[in-house]
């Protein structure tokens, strides 16, 4: 079975799903089996972990040592296994934890509900991958299955998320244009969200 928990650049990462309605030019994922100290992140394709299996997976893992906030990013889009995420982040903010969540933002799409307020009640931080400034240029870099209807719906969730007491920040991959990350700062400063372009990793 595939890492459920793993550390990359000395945080704790939690994987608990391989599904994501993306499919972006600049994927991770395309580059091979795992990340960091992860020996691989993909799960059989007929077996995503259980929620069991990822509480036993947290309560036997030695946070000491690790101060940053637990990620939950790993092969695929965290809010497709929502239930379990929910879960998840409450074991750990009971441990004393605190949460990160790194997301496309179309949890609402995924899971047919608005989940901003339910998710902001469980992170401490939320991390939007915007890469895009428009609909049409995020359709053509990250070919989401719900087509150009997803570019608003991340800016909605981006916009309910702000409602609530969470760190909340839009991200782009530095694979985009200089003209992109600007008009996407632009876009992130009119909000009133934090921004953040991060470096591209191969690895």
């Amino acid at each position: 079975m595939a890492d459920i928990l793993y550390t990359f650049e000395n945080k704790v990462y939690v994987n608990i799903t391989n599904a994501c309605p993306c499919s972006c030019n600049f994927c991770i994922r395309n580059n091979g089996n795992s990340v960091g100290e992860a020996e691989t992140l993909w799960f059989d394709a007929h077996h995503m972990p259980s929620y069991a299996e990822i509480e036993a997976a947290i309560k036997a893992w030695d946070f000491e040592g690790y101060k940053d906030d637990v990620v939950f990013c790993g092969y695929g889009e965290p809010t497709c296994a929502y239930e379990n995420l929910i879960k998840a982040a409450k074991l750990l903010k009971s441990m004393g934890l605190k949460t990160r969540l790194n997301t496309n933002g179309l949890s609402d799409l995924i899971n047919k509900k608005e989940t901003a307020k339910e998710l902001c009640e469980v992170m401490d931080t939320i991390s939007i991958s915007l890469n895009a400034p428009t609909a049409e240029k995020y359709e053509a870099l990250c070919h989401p299955a719900f087509g150009l209807k997803s570019y608003d719906a991340i800016l909605k969730f981006a916009e309910d998320c702000k409602q609530y007491n969470v760190n909340l920040k839009f991200t782009v991959v530095d694979v985009i244009s200089e003209e992109d990350i600007e008009d996407c700062r632009k876009i992130a400063k009119d909000m009133g969200i934090a921004y953040r372009v991060r470096e591209y990793s191969a690895d």
